[in-house]
């Protein structure tokens, strides 16, 4: 369920010119082999914010403007399992990427991915600002924790990425825009660094937003089942192995170190921890995001 954030990020980078309010215009010399592209805005607004803001634009011809629309395109987090599907979608999106690069840690530095589409096989590049900076778009699949050191930094200034986060670090920064890009794609022209919604929040607004404009919600339940995916490679890979050691007798229960109970012929009613009003953090994610996305009062 958790890759639906990633389709999120696809529909919200492929709308670059008309939902982020930005017109690619190259700035490369000839001679280089890196496609650079700098992002002009269409609409600014005022705000004194830390968080990288949409500048002035750049004296440009409209010709050149339209003339060039391809993109370098980088993927922080690449080799796990929402980075993964993040360059499946890529590889299926309209988004006109010029040049992939896949960013990671010095464990993956250096090593070849087989992405088995269009891009082909792309090296690992050890993580680098500098190098980061260098494409048009980022997108992080990484811990929260990463994305609060690096994000504003990838974004900061006229030549800085568009950066789209898909961490909760930013989720409820009220400079930070939060997006699902059938809803209020509007809302990125303010800024080049975007948080991608709970994958809960993306896939039920979809269905609610509608209503809510013909009828405005009062109230609502939702039920969801989570896949282990939610928790990433590391679940996955504990539902695999335990569901197996079970399956061939080495053990009679399942051992668990990502979920609170063990997974494997089981389905656990709680997910992250509960609130002082008793509900889950998962379950006010979808009630604070919400309120966010839709422009509701608390």
């Amino acid at each position: 369920m958790k890759f639906a954030g990633a389709a999120s990020f696809l529909l919200l980078a492929a709308s670059a010119q008309t939902a982020l309010g930005f017109s690619p215009v190259h700035s490369h010399a000839a001679a280089s082999s890196i496609s650079r592209t700098a992002f002009v805005p269409r609409s600014t607004a005022a705000g004194s914010s830390s968080v990288p803001r949409v500048s002035s634009p750049r004296a440009s011809s409209s010709a050149s403007r339209s003339a060039m629309s391809m993109y370098t395109v980088g993927v922080v987090g690449a080799t796990g399992a929402v980075g993964k599907e993040i360059v499946g979608c890529l590889d299926k999106s309209s988004l006109s990427v010029e040049r992939l690069r896949i960013f990671g840690s010095a464990r993956s530095a250096g090593s070849v991915r087989k992405t088995e589409t269009k891009f082909g096989d792309v090296e690992v590049e050890l993580f680098d600002l500098d190098e980061a900076r260098k494409c048009d778009v980022v997108f992080l699949a990484v811990s929260g924790d990463f994305s609060l050191e690096w994000a504003e930094k990838l974004a900061e200034g006229e030549d800085g990425a568009v950066v789209i986060d898909n961490s909760s670090a930013f989720r409820y920064d009220p400079d930070v825009p939060l997006v699902v890009p059938e809803i209020n794609a509007d809302a990125c022209k303010t800024s080049k660094l975007i948080a991608n919604p709970n994958c809960t929040t993306a896939i039920g607004l979809m269905a609610l937003w509608p209503l809510h404009k013909l009828f405005k919600l009062k109230r609502v339940l939702m039920s969801t089942y989570q896949a282990a995916s939610g928790a990433g490679q590391p679940g996955m890979d504990e539902l695999w192995s335990e569901t197996k050691a079970v399956v061939n007798g080495e053990k009679d229960r399942a051992d668990h170190k990502v979920f609170a109970h063990p997974l494997p012929f089981n389905v656990i009613p709680h997910i992250d921890k509960f609130q002082e009003n008793g509900y889950t953090k998962e379950e006010m994610k979808v009630t604070w995001e919400t309120r966010k996305i839709c422009g509701l009062p608390d």
